[in-house]
């Protein structure tokens, strides 16, 4: 079982770091921006279940993997820029969905969000850095350990990156009343999911 000292140490650093303006909250300022609020919490939702994968494979072993196979986390970063570059081309191509389209763009959205998430080496990196520091053999299953602390980041993720999503869809809505401000919310969302590639095409591993 988890010392609740621990635990209550690990919560606070786990929300300043939800707080922190990365990869993930920017992909959701996007989607925002792109489809609005129902897309971008979906969005925070695939992220937050992205991260949850990466706790898990890291309480399996995924450190080790990492070790003997260094490449493998190069694959997995440019199949990512792969991917940001498409939805980047998508914000484009952007034409406003009407009401009956929401339910399947939500389901894109977390699609998206999961996938960036997971093939995002950064996470894999800052997982297998930062959770093991509050992991303790003797205190139980460690991956049970890493899947608690996987969720309290999940949670709070979601909550902190689809809260700046709503903000972006709230505001994107109304700006698409012109044609010209909903062209520039399409230009937008491409700049941030392209910069998003970039930053993950120049990742150096530490």
């Amino acid at each position: 079982m988890i010392d609740p000292l621990t635990f209550l140490t690990f919560v606070p650093a786990a929300l300043a770091l939800n707080l922190t303006p990365g990869a993930d909250m920017m992909f959701c300022l996007g989607q925002g921006l792109r489809a609005g609020p129902r897309s971008a919490v979906a969005a925070s939702a695939g992220i937050s279940a992205g991260g949850i994968v990466h706790v898990t494979l890291a309480g399996l072993g995924l450190g080790a993997v990492a070790q003997q196979v260094p490449w493998a986390l190069d694959v997995i970063r440019w199949i990512g820029v792969a991917y940001l570059l498409w939805l980047a081309w998508g914000a484009l191509r952007l034409r406003l969905p009407q009401r009956t389209d929401l339910p399947i763009r939500a389901r894109r959205a977390f699609r998206d969000g999961f996938i960036v998430n997971l093939t995002n080496p950064k996470v894999i990196l800052f997982v297998l850095a930062f959770v093991p520091q509050f992991v303790d053999p003797a205190a139980g299953s460690i991956l049970g350990q890493f899947l608690i602390y996987g969720a309290v980041l999940g949670v709070g993720g979601f909550v902190i990156n689809g809260a700046v999503g709503v903000f972006a869809g709230g505001l994107g809505r109304r700006m698409t009343a012109a044609p010209r401000l909903a062209r520039g919310l399409g230009y937008a969302s491409a700049a941030i999911f392209t910069g998003l590639a970039l930053r993950l095409a120049l990742l150096q591993r530490a």
